[in-house]
């Protein structure tokens, strides 16, 4: 099996801030039947802001998250590989 990586896929959507549940649902629909048809990638969660999302994936390469973005139809504006992570706790080492 491949090692997953973590990746923040930023995207362009212009007015994605207000769109309705209903679209938001269309969009996320779309993502998981894409994710459907590939191996270990995973979505994790999206941020939602006026004219951008920004999503966190679990995949083995860029090349599966590009794969997942042609299936899916939900272009990706940046691609970036986060290979660590820091929080509050991250104080207490």
């Amino acid at each position: 099996m491949a090692t997953l990586k973590r990746y923040l896929i930023e995207r362009d959507i212009p007015g994605v801030g207000g769109m309705s549940i209903v679209e938001l649902c269309g969009a996320a629909r779309a993502s998981n039947q894409a994710i459907e048809k590939l191996e270990n990638v995973h979505w994790l969660h999206s941020y939602v802001a006026a004219e951008k999302t920004f999503c966190v994936y679990l995949a083995p390469s860029e090349e599966a998250i590009m794969k997942h973005a042609e299936l899916s139809g939900i272009h990706v504006t940046r691609l970036t590989e986060i290979p660590q992570i820091i929080d509050p706790l991250t104080a207490n080492n």
